[in-house]
């Protein structure tokens, strides 16, 4: 029997993780059983004709919200050219309303239901053995053109799921996903953890000889998909712990934490982690208190940012915010405090994510009694609600889009803070402003590249008549240089060399007291080798002190300052150089 485990993850960077653990979970019982990776960029065509050509007797495919519509399609085409191929789904996405899904699909036969590693190696033993599968639990199935959803099973015991990479060459380009644990503590309302309470961990000697595997792999980050990683305390410093004393100073871990619950051992673990070992997913969804209520969700956001201040001062720990928009009762109104409240702390990434009612989830249930407009499918998102417009969705979607180039990037910190501190009174209203100067002029229409970026965010100061122009020119010039290693800046930012300014940049990189002080890394390196990895940059006010202290915008007076760059380090989630004010 030949069988194909199909995943189409949501970019090629990605691997699926539950096809790898159906794949080990069956190898002892099929012999021949493959799985293929796509990705939802991929043409249907192409995808329906190289499953054609591999011509399985079992097609499985993994479902989730980004691929649902498009394996929909693919299976009713396959089931037309290869009508005595068994199609197999399973996944979150296919869990809830299973019927419903059947009964609009007849190209599905067998739907596995929740947590599939066992249930799915008890259907390919009665398939392999030509026996009779109706009885399976957390299955449904079509027989006779008639459908049936079988009793929920217990989810299986961690402990017989096996290591989903084991014996895999890993491709260290890929993100690998990984978990230490099923289930969630908490019952947020717009999750699916909802519908599951309680929390199972894998044994821990296993997870441990397991990552020592992804570090030795040297993969470039590993996503742990545990819902809240922190859940257990002792368990998650016990596990960061590992890793960091097996870090080989190749691997980034990428954690969901409930940051108000950390406490002050891990704080302080925190603090002697190498730059860029971690990387916190922190969700706050809302600060309004009737919001929180209504989603059920428990969070004290003043231990949250007490927690998140405390992290952003070791500077080394890449902190990305989440915030959801269109819960119950937040509205334009509320969540522009929401969103101040979290842009407060200044995180490397704040996320506007926008509401899905997700099948299975306790909203979704609920749907009416806020007079709920959403997407029929997948990824099932709202469009307006009791609260929020699909007028103001749009307005939020603009402001989502700014905070994504502009902050998120992180290309532009020195610059937003200056027009922040000197020009509004909150965050919101800049990014929305901005917002409206990009759609004014038909920015959102294309793409643009890294050069045009900076130029609009000079238009849009012009346009404001912000004061000091000129002092702002060289704080975006300075914004570039920090970001970008190169010899050549966009016309539009002013520059100033004197014809030896070459010379006298060489020579400084000539004096072995220079190098040691400002470029230790760089002790016995010939300067004319230096002179590549770094950049001096003459400004005519003093940038440095501008990032530091953005309200002297009008203050500053001017002053020739030369700045050293320093491109070559090691990690850069947190800052693309290091600077340095010099003199020649």
């Amino acid at each position: 029997m030949k069988v194909l485990l199909t995943a189409l993850n949501a970019k090629y960077i990605h691997t699926n993780l539950a096809v790898r653990y159906l794949k080990k979970t069956v190898e002892n019982v099929i012999e021949n059983i493959e799985i293929q990776e796509y990705t939802i960029n991929h043409h249907s065509d192409y995808i329906i004709s190289e499953i054609y050509k591999k011509n399985p007797e079992v097609l499985c495919f993994s479902c989730y919200i980004w691929n649902i519509e498009m394996i929909l399609q693919i299976t009713k085409t396959l089931k037309k050219i290869m009508p005595d191929t068994m199609i197999v789904l399973g996944g979150p996405e296919v869990s809830f309303e299973t019927k419903e899904l059947m009964e609009v699909n007849d190209s599905i036969d067998i739907v596995l239901i929740g947590e599939g590693e066992l249930i799915f190696k008890e259907l390919m033993t009665c398939l392999k053995e030509n026996k009779d599968y109706s009885q399976i639990l957390s299955i449904a199935y079509r027989t006779k053109g008639e459908i049936y959803i079988n009793d929920r099973g217990q989810n299986p015991p961690l402990e017989e799921i096996p290591f989903a990479y084991g014996g895999e060459e890993l491709d260290g380009d890929k993100i690998v996903y990984y978990e230490t644990s099923r289930g969630c503590p908490y019952n947020c309302q717009y999750c699916l953890s909802s519908a599951d309470r309680g929390v199972r961990y894998f044994p821990i000697d296993r997870v441990k000889k397991e990552l020592k595997i992804l570090i030795e792999a040297e993969v470039k980050q590993v996503k742990f998909v545990d819902r809240t990683f922190n859940a257990n305390k002792d368990f998650a410093l016990e596990i960061m712990k590992f890793i960091m004393e097996h870090n080989r100073g190749k691997t980034n871990f990428h954690l969901e934490v409930t940051a108000d619950i950390l406490g002050d051992e891990m704080l302080e673990f925190l603090k002697d982690a190498p730059v860029g070992l971690f990387q916190f997913e922190i969700g706050v969804q809302s600060t309004n208190e009737e919001t929180l209520k209504e989603i059920d969700r428990r969070m004290d956001f003043e231990k949250l940012k007490e927690k998140v201040n405390i992290i952003s001062s070791y500077k080394n720990i890449h902190q990305h915010l989440d915030l959801i928009v269109g819960l119950p009762k937040e509205d334009y109104y509320t969540f522009r405090i929401s969103f101040e409240d979290v842009f407060k702390l200044r995180p490397e990434k704040l996320q506007m994510g926008f509401l899905k009612l997700l099948k299975g989830s306790g909203l979704r249930a609920r749907a009416e009694e806020f007079n709920y407009v959403y997407s029929d499918t997948a990824p099932y998102e709202v469009l307006e609600n009791d609260y929020l417009s699909y007028g103001a969705m749009i307005r939020l979607k603009g402001v989502e889009e700014m905070v994504e180039i502009y902050w998120n990037s992180r290309l532009f910190n020195t610059s937003i803070e200056v027009i922040i501190q000197n020009f509004y009174a909150n965050a919101f209203r800049f990014f929305e402003e901005l917002w409206k100067h990009w759609e004014k002029n038909g920015y959102h229409h294309t793409s643009h590249g890294k050069n045009k970026l900076y130029g609009i965010l000079l238009d849009f100061y012009e346009e404001k008549h912000f004061q000091r122009l000129q002092v702002f020119k060289e704080v975006l010039k300075f914004d570039f240089l920090k970001n970008t290693r190169t010899s050549s800046i966009p016309s539009f930012l002013n520059r100033q060399q004197e014809d030896n300014f070459k010379n006298s940049c060489h020579e400084f990189l000539q004096q072995e007291a220079n190098v040691a002080k400002y470029l230790p890394n760089y002790g016995n390196i010939p300067a004319k080798q230096i002179i590549k990895k770094v950049h001096f940059e003459n400004f005519s006010y003093n940038v440095v002190e501008l990032e530091v202290t953005p309200t002297r915008l009008n203050e500053v007076d001017q002053d020739q300052t030369i700045v050293l760059f320093d491109y070559d380090l090691s990690n850069k989630a947190i800052d693309h150089s290091k600077y340095y004010i010099v003199s020649l």
